[in-house]
């Protein structure tokens, strides 16, 4: 099926890397002097959104959780300190998901492949480099650009015809963004996209 495709965008989280659990203990950690029950609030957002940015989930905790405006200084900061727990944690190689890596190093060369992320670009990239993928891929691209936005840049700059595109993800966010954009979408790793977008990879090894 995705021998087909010109073109694959990648989400990271989740499809590249198991990183949630990270992902969870770094927002405990910079929210640690917050309410227990406030870090529950934004801790179940964060599980059913998972595509989208950190900027934006400190910021629902903030205009939504805590009914207070969000100040951008307060953001970048909680943004940093998050980012600085991710590059110390998630460098970790055995946390690569084998299965969606190993389909990425056999049809790299002759399929040019895109990471869209929700991950903050920069530290996006210092992962990739650390963990030795950086090569696989045409571009890298993260937050605070909205992954819609990042799948349009792509489509708008004709790196990509979205006729011939496909994106791989776990989250509906994910499924937006290629929705939005009239892409393919294929779900990964989340049971509850089975039914979604234009098929559901349950082993790279028996989908293509």
């Amino acid at each position: 099926m995705l021998n087909k495709y010109k073109y694959i965008l990648w989400d990271f989280d989740g499809v590249i890397i198991d990183s949630n659990p990270a992902r969870i203990l770094g927002f405990k950690t910079v929210l640690k002097d917050f309410p227990n029950e406030q870090v529950e609030k934004l801790l179940e957002f964060h599980n059913q959104n998972g595509g989208l940015s950190r900027y934006v989930k400190f910021r629902y905790l903030y205009e939504v959780i805590l009914g207070q405006k969000a100040e951008e200084e307060q953001i970048q900061y909680l943004a940093n300190e998050f980012s600085a727990i991710m590059k110390e944690i998630l460098t970790n190689p055995n946390l690569l998901i084998k299965d969606s890596v190993s389909f990425i190093q056999n049809n790299y060369v002759d399929t040019p492949m895109h990471i869209v992320s929700g991950s903050d670009q920069n530290e996006l990239r210092f992962l990739c480099e650390k963990l030795g993928v950086s090569s696989y891929f045409k571009s890298i691209s993260g937050s605070p650009t909205p992954k819609i936005q990042l799948v349009k840049n792509l489509i708008e700059s004709e790196i990509i015809d979205p006729k011939f595109t496909c994106l791989i993800g776990d989250a509906i966010n994910d499924y937006d963004a290629a929705n939005e954009n009239y892409i393919h979408f294929y779900g990964y790793n989340n049971q509850n996209l089975v039914n979604l977008g234009n098929g559901y990879v349950e082993r790279f090894g028996d989908f293509t």
